[in-house]
């Protein structure tokens, strides 16, 4: 009960917090860094590369990364945090695991294991001023997390020694062994290798207690490190200067209530996981009594939320999925991941600004960081910021009021998001730059659940009301949703689900709405024959459900590709309307660089359409439309290219007038309508400090000529997660 007061607690905070108009302190995105930048022999898109553990130098103007995948440590100058600069790369023989900094060195823990059963790996004591290493030394297995005392005189490197994940279903234990080794460390950094000691942690675990796999380690004021054995569900805490184990405690495990645990097209939080382990990732101490572990599982576990301890074991506070609801709000929750361990905490970081300690989590597959303000008591959430795709590494620079991400994920092989390194300013501000859309609670009180917004409509007589659909990403609930656009992050106050029989309808990639006129609604669903997806309209009334079905005439299916229907927009009324569809690419009977603006007459069920002329498209990518809407005398579309990041060369409005749009014949020749430039959207979306997304999708125009523009996530599946909502008048 306790637990569930909590969570309602938390979400009304929210929703409070999200509205108030009162200067506050807020983290903002001030500045991405796509390390591809420091690799620049590498061509971008031939091959993964990433940014994992994050340190900085101890004046805050350099960071450097570890990047396994290329194989070295990347340098950031970021002397100005709001341009970061490429400031190198180092190779090293081998995959680096983790980074930190003392003096004018960086300590680099590098894995050269090929055979599980013989680990092996190094440190490297690198000057940052050169970029040479200095020293190297031998561990005598496989290092994961390096973590330096608060007066750099001690560096602890948890020797995870990992499984093979291949053997017995990835099951413990698989020997040897890890251990935590200590080193020395003299004045600037420099280290002598024979000062080398290690503390056993064997026979402590009640899971696998021979096989101690440790994981993340953390120091406090009073040297004592606190170590995390994910796969063993353990904590043990070490006095750095003795290297004895002082105490040591199961991570424990949580009945997990209200969550989706289903991979079935649909969000749905009711759920339950009983006796789920924690199975922590990352540890932090909070302050020299207190620690707190993320607790993402690896083997048979993961809880999804984080945990508060005191350092003799007594638990102090459990977020439950209080954090997993918050990422719902904001259309974070990564569907994809519901059968697994959800949004995934995994990285974390403890930093005090000013007079607030803030605790940070960083989520691996809903690419949000949760942070929270510790209170002493139970922490007090704060705001959700994004960060890429799959932020791990995490480190607080209170003396420049910085928060940074490492973001491990790379896509660019498959044409998506890279690895980026990201920047957040500690800010004096109203509001924060993100969420700009957040959902309210259902009548259960939990999260109205949302994302992949595909399509958008705005109420012909309340201004400021919007109706959205969702896209084949939740195939399995489409839905309408309700928006205040009034409110600033906007709100989501309602969820229409889409049914035929009184089910959640099948089949349907909703990817344009528009109102009939008498309550209803006109969808557009963009087919796929070869998923039998039906390229059709559908006619549904106020509560969702279908009441007609208009498939696509023959003539137009002749010539049918997966790029279909992306927006309808209705213009007249009463039996003198007609629903006019944006199709998105050119199907094989286009001419390259056109494509058809379809019309519908429901009253006499005619059918025709008019060429629509595409800007150039990008070498390998495309052009086409993604939106149409109607406000006066013109329909307004949404024209894009596929491409992100600085890729992206076309995300714009451009209209037609209505005079223009006389349809001819299906199969004939057809008439060429004319456009006009609205606005480029592509500086709005470069404000957003990020990367450029690819997928704007959607354009509502209000009676008072606000335009409102929506992207897509995708469900966060292989994307960011970040959906961007703004206005901006028609003139």
């Amino acid at each position: 009960m306790r637990q569930t007061k909590r969570i309602a607690a938390l979400a009304a905070a929210l929703l409070a917090g999200t509205a108030s108009a009162g200067a506050e302190q807020y983290f903002n995105r001030i500045a991405s860094f796509p390390v591809a930048l420091n690799t620049p022999d590498i061509e971008p898109g031939s091959q993964e590369n990433s940014a994992e553990i994050i340190y900085a130098t101890e004046d805050g103007m350099t960071l450097i990364y570890s990047n396994a995948l290329v194989g070295g440590i990347g340098f950031i100058d970021i002397t100005d945090a709001t341009a970061p600069q490429p400031g190198g790369f180092l190779a090293l023989d081998g995959s680096p695991t983790s980074v930190t900094v003392i003096g004018d060195k960086a300590l680099v823990t590098v894995d050269t294991t090929e055979d599980f059963t013989q680990p092996s790996g190094y440190m490297s004591i690198v000057d940052i001023a050169s970029k040479q290493i200095e020293t190297t030394c031998d561990l005598g297995g496989q290092p994961d997390a390096i973590a330096k005392n608060h007066d750099g005189t001690i560096i602890a490197i948890s020797m995870e020694n990992q499984r093979d994940e291949d053997v017995n279903d990835g099951a413990i234990p698989q020997l040897p062994s890890g251990n935590i080794t200590f080193f020395d460390v003299a004045e600037g950094g420099a280290v002598d290798c024979g000062t080398m000691r290690v503390t056993d942690i064997t026979g402590l675990a009640d899971i696998a207690p021979e096989d101690a796999e440790p994981e993340y380690t953390d120091f406090n004021g009073a040297n004592a490190l606190a170590v995390t054995l994910q796969e063993n569900n353990h904590i043990v805490i070490i006095d750095a200067v003795s290297g004895e184990v002082t105490s040591h405690f199961s991570a424990g495990s949580v009945t997990l209530e209200n969550i989706d645990t289903k991979e079935d097209g649909r969000l749905s939080f009711t759920d339950t996981q009983a006796d789920r382990l924690r199975e922590p990732d990352a540890v932090q101490w909070i302050d020299n009594d207190r620690l707190v572990i993320a607790n993402e599982g690896d083997w048979n576990g993961g809880s999804r939320g984080f945990t508060i301890f005191h350092k003799d074991g007594t638990e102090l506070y459990e977020s439950g999925p209080s954090m997993e609801y918050e990422a719902a709000r904001l259309g974070h929750y990564p569907e994809g991941r519901s059968d697994a361990k959800g949004v995934e905490p995994e990285g974390m970081e403890v930093g005090t600004f000013g007079d607030t300690t803030f605790i940070f989590v960083n989520q691996e597959r809903s690419s949000l960081v949760a942070i929270y303000k510790d209170t002493g008591a139970d922490p007090e959430y704060w705001q959700s910021v994004p960060s890429g795709v799959g932020p791990e590494g995490a480190l607080a620079i209170p003396s420049r009021n910085l928060y940074v991400t490492a973001n491990e994920t790379d896509l660019s092989v498959d044409g998506l998001a890279g690895a980026h390194v990201m920047i957040f300013e500690l800010q004096d501000v109203d509001q924060p730059n993100y969420p700009q859309i957040i959902s309210e609670n259902d009548e259960s009180g939990l999260p109205i659940t949302w994302g992949a917004l595909s399509g958008a409509v705005a109420d012909a007589d309340n201004p400021g009301t919007l109706y959205v659909v969702s896209d084949s990403a939740y195939w399995n609930q489409p839905a309408i949703y309700t928006v205040d656009a009034t409110q600033t992050p906007a709100r989501i106050v309602a969820k229409t689900v889409i049914t035929r029989d009184g089910e959640p309808a099948q089949k349907l990639d909703l990817e344009g709405i528009t109102q009939d006129g008498e309550g209803g609604f006109w969808l557009a669903s963009e087919g796929d024959t070869g998923e039998l997806v039906p390229h059709a309209l559908f006619h549904v009334n106020a509560d969702g459900e279908i009441e007609d079905e208009i498939a696509y005439p023959a003539e137009l299916l002749a010539n049918e590709i997966r790029s279909g229907s992306e927006g309808i927009a209705a213009i007249g009324e009463g039996d003198d309307m007609t629903l006019w569809i944006a199709i998105q690419r050119e199907w094989r009977d286009d001419e390259k660089g056109f494509v058809k603006l379809v019309s519908y007459k429901p009253s006499t069920e005619e059918w025709g359409a008019v060429r629509y002329p595409l800007e150039a498209a990008p070498e390998g990518g495309w052009v086409g439309l993604s939106e149409i809407t109607l406000h006066g005398d013109h329909v307004y579309l949404i024209e894009r290219d596929n491409q992100i990041a600085d890729n992206a060369g076309l995300k714009a409005v451009y209209r037609v007038p209505v005079s223009e749009l006389v349809p001819a014949a299906l199969g004939g020749e057809l008439p060429t309508v004319t456009k006009e430039l609205v606005r480029d959207l592509i500086p709005d979306l470069e404000a957003n400090n990020g990367y450029v997304v690819d997928k704007v999708e959607s354009l509502a125009i209000a009676a008072d000529g606000t335009a409102y523009v929506i992207t897509d996530n995708d469900g966060v599946d292989d994307s960011s997660g970040e959906t961007f909502f703004w206005s901006f008048k028609i003139d």
